[in-house]
């Protein structure tokens, strides 16, 4: 029901007071409460695109008003389902935005938000939004990517609400990405590029474990719309790939390079995405991984696991893998060879588990870095007689056939890719280690990040975790 309420103010701060007043007003019954929280509404969208309220983050600023208010401190679990119910039945987009802001930062600091929606049907309806909402207000939109991304990476999605997802709305995210191409600074791009990572994780994990309800028999999995929207019009969205690159290249935080991880795990081992990526970003992306790996401590074991899972496709499956497109050679074999506690120079990865050394030695295996060759004297190319690359080639044969290192199912090693996690914040361990100037050649590393879009592509793209289960 519309306040009938007027206000006449004469300048900012009356605004910012007239907030505080609403949401400091004690409320002793569920009736008063719910006055105050429409009086909030009520007064903050009469000023939104107005006067006082012209960016997100004076949206942001409101909520926070409310977010630490007393009123929301006496009663947080009535004030949260009564938003929550508002995201679910309101049409206004001036109110939605208001709302969507408030779950968004209140979700932030308290995960139990995010829960509650899940359990409440909030995933459709954010679907449903996210759809109508572009056309009517871009800050709207981007704070339902934003809600979208946050509630869906700290828990599992119904397999029913993920098969409500079309085509077309997987497709259309895809093309908004393409259309801000020129400009990788438009806000629009990382919440996008989140909500496409975060469903392909929910994918993955739907395929990895049904969920209740099955017995011991596995159902079809539900189709992966991110993977086959890919797979069938990769070459039209190529920005997205870029994109992750530079957020690869970018991210410190342990669950988003693991997103990422995911996505470039199934493009590898998937044929029809064998050769999605330009070469030229093929390339940089070795460097970027190269580097993370280098830059992990010991302690972050499943973050590296997951980075060599990643690793063993990409050298494998892709162009890379052809003659004329082979890179690094012998930094890759090094720093393999580092991975299992080789080298002088590298002595922080510690006791080295034998699942490292089982997938370091499994990478060492593509055939064109030469492994195989190595055990027997063959191989080279890299530099002088290739014999340095065949000594290490060989140590890490020897080394992977000590842990029984072989090529493990893909449906195995994806499954693992899937249910690695990590909590949402963390920060991925680094210990700034910078390459030597072997691994600094071509296109060259630097510890501050990687140079992106030089070469032969037409790109321009510039944790510790949780392990669940065995290898």
């Amino acid at each position: 029901m519309e306040l009938e309420v007027s206000y006449s103010l004469d300048n900012e701060q009356q605004f910012w007071d007239e907030i505080d007043d609403i949401v400091s007003t004690k409320c002793q019954t569920h009736e008063l409460i719910d006055n105050a929280l429409r009086s909030y509404l009520h007064f903050t969208t009469t000023y939104k695109a107005g006067e006082y309220l012209h960016t997100d983050h004076d949206v942001a600023r409101c909520s926070y008003k409310l977010l630490e208010s007393p009123l929301f401190e006496a009663h947080k679990d009535y004030v949260r389902h009564q938003i929550i119910y508002c995201l679910l039945q309101e049409d206004s987009p001036d109110i939605l935005h208001f709302v969507t802001a408030f779950l968004l930062f209140d979700g932030k600091q308290n995960e139990g938000t995010f829960e509650v929606m899940n359990d409440e049907g909030a995933f459709p309806r954010l679907l449903e939004l996210i759809q109508s909402a572009e056309e009517q207000d871009a800050g709207l939109h981007r704070t339902l990517l934003q809600l979208f991304f946050e509630m869906s990476r700290i828990q599992r999605i119904r397999n029913q609400e993920l098969m409500l997802i079309e085509d077309d709305f997987v497709i259309h995210l895809f093309q908004i990405i393409e259309g801000l191409a020129d400009d990788v600074s438009d806000p629009y791009h990382y919440p996008i590029i989140r909500a496409l990572l975060v469903l392909n994780e929910q994918y993955m994990i739907s395929a990895h474990d049904p969920g209740p309800g099955h017995g011991t028999s596995k159902p079809a999995p539900i189709p992966n719309k991110v993977l086959s929207t890919l797979s069938t019009h990769g070459a039209h969205f190529k920005t997205f790939g870029e994109n992750i690159i530079l957020l690869l290249n970018r991210e410190s935080e342990t669950s988003l390079q693991l997103l990422i991880l995911k996505v470039l795990y199934l493009l590898f081992t998937t044929k029809a995405t064998h050769e999605y990526f330009y070469t030229n970003d093929l390339r940089v992306l070795v460097d970027v991984m190269l580097r993370n790996l280098l830059d992990l401590p010991f302690s972050a074991k499943a973050l590296r696991h997951t980075y060599l899972r990643v690793l063993y496709p990409l050298l494998a499956h892709t162009q890379l893998n052809l003659p004329e497109n082979h890179y690094k050679k012998e930094e890759i074999l090094k720093v393999l060879h580092m991975m299992v506690g080789g080298g002088a120079g590298l002595t922080h990865f510690g006791a080295v588990d034998e699942t490292t050394k089982r997938l370091a030695a499994r990478c060492a295996q593509v055939g064109w870095l030469g492994a195989a060759e190595g055990r027997g004297g063959g191989g080279g190319g890299g530099g002088g007689d290739g014999s340095g690359e065949r000594n290490i080639a060989s140590k890490l044969l020897t080394i992977g056939m000590n842990a029984k290192a072989g090529e493990s199912s893909l449906s195995v090693v994806g499954d693992q890719v899937a249910a690695t996690i990590a909590k949402p914040g963390e920060q991925a361990p680094s210990l700034g280690t910078k390459f030597g100037d072997g691994a600094r050649g071509g296109g060259g590393l630097e510890e501050g990040g990687v140079p992106l879009g030089n070469g032969n592509g037409n790109g321009n793209a510039n944790g510790n975790g949780t392990e669940h289960g065995g290898c």
